[in-house]
């Protein structure tokens, strides 16, 4: 197989297999749509958050650790489930070998949110310290937990609850085998604990083992990522490990969504971007650092299409394995600014079929399509999407829409675009999780007229040297392209 990105790997289908560890693709997690630019600037200090399940003794300490420790150059904290259990009463203390402590009711659960959106929100916390002798945990003083980059929270049943799911960017399940899992509580409660054997497989048989079928390993299906073998499973975590780093290396929006991808930030991009965005940057200069960047999105999105394995002989008579390209593609620009995106992709893909959508804009929330030419055989292909600018996301969840009416699988989607404001990256990816959005930088947000800020201006006008204060000429504009086939 051709060598493809960590972070293709890990955003694989449902029931690939991959050195040694079940991945069931990363899925993204539903937050609310910021409406102004101060709440999409509060996005930016979220942390990544890793939830690690299993059954009790699986190896999910170890994975934890193991994690840590090659994030060494991170700010990463350690958040366990087993802290936050409730304080027995007296009545409990006298029948504590009849309480399940594998049950979901056992822990306090409120407590454990409390704390993680604290922590989320960049505010230290106490973590209760559980003392298991006492079954109290006010015997010891808390840990102070401070914000960090990471956070690991561990526990047997941390996916049970739906509102504690919903915390986390990647869900990792430690899937060891029944006999090993109940080797090691023998060992560990005997040796660790000084606990009888006998007591300890009695607890086994009529608590543990029933409540991991009842309430742990149903929760494995919310697992983004299960690992065989717990702690032994090198590969797999270090694969996990990578692509940790590569999310924290990216723009706080991509912790959130793993279908968006921004463009790694050069000077050469930078300075690009400060040229375009300079309002007094002539037309002339503004068409050629535009094309550029344009140019760099287009390779970048068509780097995310799939490929097959190839064998060529070269002129020194060698075999060469490389890949070969998606033959199925079309690119599809929503006119007018999208069009000027079109020349970048005819230079990368010799005699690429180009489709057009044409959507009328009254008032924000008022998009209307009028117009749109796309090839017949368009179900059968990939499909390049292209606009320059992701504004609000309401045109391009018309233009999706429209796709996917015609046939097109959302995962056969790549948008395209130089520039995106947070709120539209909420409205696509929650509308549509499964298409890939590729843009060269992410800004502030939105102003009161739902203009992208800092943003660049009316990227057509500036592109093409025109005034767009006559929405008719798009519209005559459209009529003659459609005779046209692209």
């Amino acid at each position: 197989m051709g060598s493809r990105s960590v972070e293709d790997m890990i955003e694989a289908s449902s029931g690939v297999h991959f050195s040694g560890f079940h991945m069931e693709g990363l899925k993204s997690r539903n937050i609310d749509k910021p409406t102004t630019s101060a709440g999409a600037e509060s996005v930016h200090k979220q942390p990544f958050v890793i939830g690690v399940a299993g059954g009790a003794a699986s190896g999910k300490t170890t994975v934890c650790d193991m994690i840590i420790q090659q994030l060494h150059d991170q700010r990463v904290v350690l958040v366990n489930q087993d802290s936050f259990y409730h304080n027995l009463t007296e009545e409990e203390l006298a029948r504590v070998h009849e309480y399940n402590f594998d049950h979901p009711d056992a822990f306090d659960t409120e407590k454990l949110l409390d704390s993680m959106e604290n922590l989320r929100h960049d505010r230290a916390v106490d973590i209760p310290n559980y003392d298991f002798k006492s079954y109290k945990s006010n015997i010891f003083a808390s840990r102070r937990v401070n914000p960090s980059d990471v956070i690991i929270l561990e526990g047997i049943l941390i996916f049970h609850d739906p509102r504690v799911r919903e915390l986390m960017n990647m869900k990792i399940f430690v899937d060891s085998d029944a006999d090993v899992r109940l080797a090691r509580r023998i060992r560990r409660d005997t040796v660790e604990m000084g606990r009888d054997i006998g007591a300890v497989l009695d607890q086994y048989s009529k608590f543990v083992k029933p409540a991991f079928d009842d309430f742990i390993l149903p929760t494995k299906k919310y697992a983004d990522i299960i690992i065989p073998r717990g702690g032994d499973n090198h590969v797999a975590i270090d694969l996990i490990v990578q692509h940790i780093r590569t999310k924290l290396g990216q723009h706080e929006l991509c912790k959130i969504y793993p279908n968006l991808y921004v463009i790694l930030s050069t000077f050469q991009i930078r300075g690009m971007h400060t040229l375009i965005r300079d309002a007094h940057t002539t037309k002339h200069d503004f068409v050629f650092y535009a094309d550029r960047l344009i140019r760099l999105v287009v390779e970048h999105g068509l780097g995310h299409l799939p490929f097959t394995e190839k064998q060529v002989i070269t002129p020194t008579g060698s075999v060469y394995t490389g890949v070969d390209f998606c033959k199925r593609l079309c690119g599809v620009s929503v006119i007018r600014s999208g069009e000027s995106m079109e020349n970048a992709l005819r230079a990368c893909c010799k005699g690429i079929k180009i489709g057009k959508i044409l959507i009328h804009r009254e008032g924000d929330n008022g998009q209307q399509l009028i117009y749109e030419k796309l090839p017949q055989d368009i179900s059968e292909r990939h499909v390049l999407l292209l606009d320059p600018i992701l504004g609000t996301g309401n045109s391009a969840v018309q233009a999706i829409s429209l796709l996917i009416k015609k046939g097109v699988p959302e995962s056969n989607i790549i948008f395209l675009n130089l520039i995106s404001a947070p709120q539209g990256v909420h409205v696509v990816c929650k509308s549509f999780p499964r298409i890939k959005i590729v843009t060269s930088e992410i800004d502030i947000g939105l102003n009161e007229d739902f203009r992208v800020v800092p943003g660049m201006g009316e990227f057509g006008d500036r592109y093409f040297g025109t005034d767009d204060d006559d929405d008719n000429q798009q519209v005559a504009a459209s009529t003659q392209l459609s005779g046209q086939s692209s």
